[in-house]
């Protein structure tokens, strides 16, 4: 074992339990930890063997584990959170990506800068942030990405790629495409000075309300609302293993959208990325199939949340893949729409 001295340590037979939202067992072969991210071209010039292809581990919460990882599994711990640059109008905020996400929307608001209040409690790290372009409550992080900086596997080097540069889209980046060229080492985000609260999605206006807040809240107490429905919501990992929604909202030609509503008006249908497409509702699709709530030994469906694959307590990544697929097959039997999980499966394919 490296005692970390050089920027990295590496561990053999490292357990990956406590490392995944899902409390399933996992054993990587090799685990490197990372606590310097300018190490890295060194460390895959002297300590990876060529074509080396690590699986890269934030917080563990979006992946499931089906099987072991084949090789090396490697952990940035990286965990520095600045400012960089102020015009005036916005602010540029750079953040490691070993940060916990959720920690650094609080350290945003506890400076005074709104942007990503209606992201909080999201699990993960910032690493994986613009991977999954993670979303909720009606903002998506592409909205704020300024920069991030990756170690480019290709050319050895460290680059730096614009929104534009990532390929944004729902769910959807170009890291997750090529998950094996860049490995995501910090974000860069541009915050607004003048804050401007996004209430639009359901219920969170609501929330605002019953929590007594009338006219325009601070970006802290939207915060503060969306905690409040997610922690009604989605259960916590650390109580019941989850990864948050495990499947996304389809998107559908909005002809196709149509038709279904035409046959299920209660549908709940929202704009897509483009124009001419529709995002429907998984859990309602989920949940009219019949599975919300349900449970096979320790692998179910959670009871709050149709989204939600969970892990009752000793449920083996396999039991929960297989919970998943069969969720997937009665809604498309059901409704002819083909459900896609949202986490990285690591030992087996969708």
């Amino acid at each position: 074992m490296n005692a970390g001295v050089d920027g990295y340590r590496i561990i053999e037979n490292a357990p990956l339990r406590a490392r995944n939202t899902f409390g399933v067992p996992a054993v990587a072969p090799l685990l490197v930890e990372v606590t310097r991210a300018s190490v890295l071209p060194e460390l895959f010039a002297t300590a990876m063997p060529t074509g080396t292809c690590p699986l890269v581990l934030g917080g563990g919460s979006n992946l499931l584990f089906a099987a072991d990882p084949e090789g090396i599994v490697l952990s940035l711990a990286t965990r520095d959170i600045r400012l960089l640059d102020d015009d005036g109008e916005t602010t540029i905020v750079r953040a490691d990506a070993g940060v916990v996400w959720h920690d650094l929307v609080l350290w945003t608001l506890g400076h005074g800068l709104s942007g990503l209040e209606n992201l909080a409690l999201i699990p993960g790290t910032v690493g994986a942030a613009p991977i999954q372009n993670i979303g909720a409550y009606g903002v998506e992080v592409r909205e704020h990405v300024h920069a991030v900086e990756a170690y480019d596997r290709s050319h050895r080097g460290f680059v730096r790629l614009t929104g534009t540069d990532c390929a944004f889209a729902y769910r959807d980046s170009l890291f997750k495409h090529d998950p094996d060229h860049f490995i995501v080492s910090a974000v860069e985000f541009r915050l607004p000075h003048a804050y401007t609260p996004r209430l639009d999605y359901t219920g969170l206006a609501d929330e605002l309300r019953a929590m007594g807040i009338a006219g325009a809240p601070r970006a802290s107490q939207v915060a503060e609302a969306v905690m409040r429905i997610r922690g009604r919501k989605l259960p916590n990992p650390d109580v019941l293993g989850n990864a948050g929604s495990f499947f996304k909202n389809p998107i559908l030609p909005a002809a196709a959208a149509q038709a279904l509503l035409a046959d299920h008006p209660d549908l709940p249908c929202y704009p897509g990325d483009a124009p001419d497409t529709r995002k429907l509702s998984a859990a309602w699709l989920i949940d009219r199939s019949g599975w919300k709530g349900r449970r096979e030994g320790d692998a179910g469906i959670a009871a709050s949340h149709a989204l939600v694959l969970v892990n009752h307590g000793m449920a083996s990544g396999r039991q929960l893949l297989d919970i998943a697929r069969r969720v997937a097959a009665d809604v498309h039997a059901r409704f002819g729409i083909a459900l896609q999980p949202e986490p990285r499966i690591i030992g087996a394919t969708w």
